[in-house]
């Protein structure tokens, strides 16, 4: 039976299987996992160049004179620091004391906005965000036009520097700019990569994705470019100690708990705020950390965490064998008298009690 019947299909889907890349189902989308191998994709990221194709992801416009008051109220960060061409990470906090999702804001003019979202959660995110829209916003989801590549690692901009006249080496961390490159006008090119290898997204419509990877894998053949899939996506962000929505943050969970205080500004009203402003005063009672395992054994998510007498005290939410430290780490919620760097915990794999460290995050610095 062919089981991407039911699973949406990115604009490239195809070439995808062409290029070897072994396809999964992923947030409803048919998605390369790995077209090598993960450790081969996931150093290529980390010290050369490698191509995402995360076209599922979700993109809504917002335009008219009240934007700012919708996003102002529906996320965590205050988006009135922003200016035409810059970037900020966020949260859209529910009623509940958890997380709808994170995403990205665009600020593209002080009346139009560019949110990009979860793949897992773009209805869910247009239903609560228009259930807010009170202000006569105009509200778009763009999201089936876009294709979107994240073309990471520390020399993306030496093969993306051939293709277009913006100065990529201009563009600070968390900041965009809309311009022409292989010859496609009207492409987003943005620095807010999940790797924490340097490098760039590039938003472009469908019609014309081919043309922009086919230019953009010429440009890096000298440099073995390659492309990757989500499953070194995965490792590369877990290095950086970067959240994943489902994970590590949810419905259930505060951005407070999450270590995500820099996203939640209570210099303004939100969704909810009042209740994550008490948690930030009086202290959350459980906090997501980072370990790095003492003995062997991987953690992975929903893995029991214990202290030494066997308490439960949390839950894996993230785990792998890290390719760039050789070591097994993890991120979890732990009760907080745990959470600070040094503290002892245990990993329950496969009813073995497995010895682990809590470390400061990001694991990579």
């Amino acid at each position: 039976m062919d089981n991407t019947q039911s699973l949406q299909l990115v604009e490239l889907n195809d070439l995808h299987i062409s290029l070897g890349g072994k396809m999964v189902p992923f947030a409803g989308f048919n998605m390369p996992v790995q077209y090598t191998n993960l450790i081969q994709e996931h150093n290529a990221v980390r010290n050369n160049v490698g191509v995402f194709d995360v076209s599922h992801m979700g993109e809504f416009r917002l335009k008219g004179e009240k934007a700012l008051d919708l996003i102002q109220l529906v996320t965590s960060n205050d988006a009135s620091v922003l200016t035409d061409g810059k970037v900020q990470y966020s949260c859209l906090p529910n009623n509940t004391g958890g997380i709808v999702d994170d995403l990205l804001v665009y600020r593209q003019s002080e009346t139009e906005y560019f949110l990009v979202v979860n793949a897992s959660n773009i209805e869910k995110d247009w239903n609560w965000i228009s259930s807010h829209n009170t202000f006569g916003v105009q509200m778009e989801n763009v999201s089936d036009h876009y294709s979107l590549f994240a073309v990471q690692g520390p020399n993306a901009i030496k093969v993306l520097q051939k293709l277009t006249s913006v100065d990529l080496s201009e563009m600070a961390y968390y900041t965009f700019k809309i311009g022409a490159i292989a010859g496609i006008e009207d492409v987003i090119i943005s620095n807010t990569g999940y790797t924490g290898a340097g490098g760039f997204e590039l938003y472009v419509s469908n019609s014309n994705a081919r043309q922009l990877w086919d230019a953009v894998f010429e440009a890096g053949k000298d440099l073995d470019i390659i492309p990757c899939g989500l499953g070194c996506r995965d490792t590369l962000r877990l290095e950086k100690g970067f959240c994943l929505y489902g994970n590590d943050i949810n419905d259930t969970t505060s951005p407070i708990e999450a270590g995500l205080g820099w996203i939640t500004k209570f210099t303004k009203d939100f969704v909810n705020s009042a209740y994550h402003k008490q948690l930030k005063e009086n202290g959350a009672t459980k906090k997501l950390v980072g370990f790095e395992m003492i003995d062997r054994g991987i953690p992975r998510q929903h893995y029991v965490i214990k202290d030494a007498n066997g308490n439960v005290i949390g839950e894996v939410t993230s785990g792998t064998q890290s390719p760039t430290l050789g070591k097994a780490i993890g991120m979890g919620y732990v009760a907080s008298e745990f959470a600070k760097a040094g503290s002892e915990i245990y990993v329950e794999v496969r009813d073995k009690a497995l010895k682990a460290t809590v470390v400061k995050l990001p694991f990579l610095v």
